[in-house]
């Protein structure tokens, strides 16, 4: 309605501006999720120094897209706190810290996955382990968690679309959507 009211109201002074179909529009919204200290491993990069345990402080940017509803917003991010839907049993902030503050996070068929549990079982580590370790992963992880979530929170009004990971400013890997 919005658009066409303007279009209506621009029109005799921009001739032809209606002459085509009005373009069908997407929506999509954006939010970072960051402070994250973050120690993991690739055991498998024997050539490169990504085997041995490094970290960085992580963040996440998460592409929302669907309809807007009747406030005309995709998503109310306020509206994560007091979702009823939950992620493992806790609020998305609460898993996003739960998986990636001051944690280390592992390979479940790393070599030495042993020792990590020890340490874990001493206190000195917050042991996560994973199908897959980097970037890519992490990005794939956050990105189904999150569109899980979002799609029983919205009853499917809304999804994920894309999750940027970074390891910092100059590193990121990307997931997202398929466009069928």
């Amino acid at each position: 309605m919005f658009f066409l009211a303007t279009a209506q109201r621009f029109a005799p002074k921009f001739p032809g501006w209606m002459a085509t179909k009005p373009t069908k529009l997407k929506f999509f919204t954006t939010k970072v999720f960051d402070g994250f200290s973050t120690c993991f491993r690739q055991w498998r990069a024997r050539e490169s120094h990504c085997q041995f345990l490094h970290g960085y402080g992580v963040s996440f940017q998460v592409w929302f897209a669907g309809e807007l509803d009747d406030r005309h917003w995709i998503w109310d991010f306020g509206g994560m706190k007091r979702a009823k839907t939950r992620i493992e049993g806790m609020t998305p902030r609460e898993w996003m810290d739960y998986m990636f503050d001051h944690t280390v996070i592992v390979d479940r068929d790393d070599p030495q996955l042993d020792e990590f549990y020890r340490l874990d079982k001493q206190g000195i580590i917050q042991l996560r382990v994973l199908a897959g370790v980097g970037a890519e992963k992490f990005a794939e992880l956050v990105f189904v968690k999150l569109d899980e979530f979002i799609q029983t929170e919205t009853r499917g009004r809304v999804r994920v679309q894309r999750v940027e990971f970074k390891e910092h400013g100059k590193n990121s890997a990307i997931v997202e959507a398929a466009i069928d």
